[in-house]
């Protein structure tokens, strides 16, 4: 059993809160679930930047650290996006890019498998490091939809529909802010499905792009 650094010991706990994502909303009602999935993902994203940035400050890097490490950042996408799928009833505009991202993640990881030992020289490019963060910001902003919707749902609580119209339309004023809540619900959703759909097209290019560099290995078994 190798030692066990502080940075490795970060990526460890990163891996081990990926199923946690999951486990909210098996425990918690929604939109609460919402809100300990994104406390607990934001948490995940915050250790993936500082484990490598201290691994390197102190010379702790490991080859456990390096094998733990992007399997914790795909655990924290996949399952996720899982989360996030299932509970926006199928819609397509969230499947799509969800299934290029998944996708790529079992193809490249079934890459890596077969390269073995050459797959280490396959260095991690800078693109590769923006598709991860593109991933990490687009599902936060999904998870804070839920937010917004529970700050909505409180917000309305104890009124009936005619009083909410009357809220919207300007005829009474907005005490308790639910046009403003009912806009970031509206653009977090918006942004989110936006910001997923560029890490899908990041994803593609790094897909391609590891393939393509791995591609004269593969020629050299046959």
């Amino acid at each position: 059993m190798p030692a066990m650094n502080i940075p490795t010991l970060l990526t460890t706990l990163r891996l081990l809160a990926a199923p946690g994502l999951a486990v909210m909303f098996l425990f918690f009602a929604r939109p609460y679930a919402d809100w300990f999935a994104l406390v607990l993902f934001l948490g995940a994203a915050i250790t993936d930047w500082f484990d490598g940035y201290l691994a390197r400050m102190w010379k702790q890097e490991t080859r456990m650290g390096a094998m733990l490490d992007p399997i914790a950042d795909k655990a924290m996408v996949v399952i996720a996006l899982m989360v996030i799928v299932g509970y926006s009833s199928m819609s397509p505009w969230l499947v799509l890019p969800a299934t290029v991202i998944l996708f790529r993640e079992v193809f490249v990881s079934g890459l890596r498998e077969y390269l073995g030992n050459v797959s280490g020289t396959l260095k991690v490019t800078k693109l590769a490091k923006w598709k991860t963060t593109a991933q990490m910001v687009a599902i936060a902003v999904l998870f804070s939809q839920g937010i917004f919707e529970h700050f909505l749902g409180v917000a309305m609580w104890g009124m009936d529909q005619p009083e909410i119209e009357e809220v919207f339309s300007g005829a009474v004023p907005d005490k308790h802010g639910l046009v403003w809540k009912a806009t970031g619900e509206l653009w977090a959703g918006r942004a989110g499905i936006w910001l997923l759909w560029i890490a899908a097209a990041l994803t593609l290019l790094t897909g391609y792009d590891y393939f393509r560099k791995a591609l004269p290995h593969l020629k050299e078994r046959r």
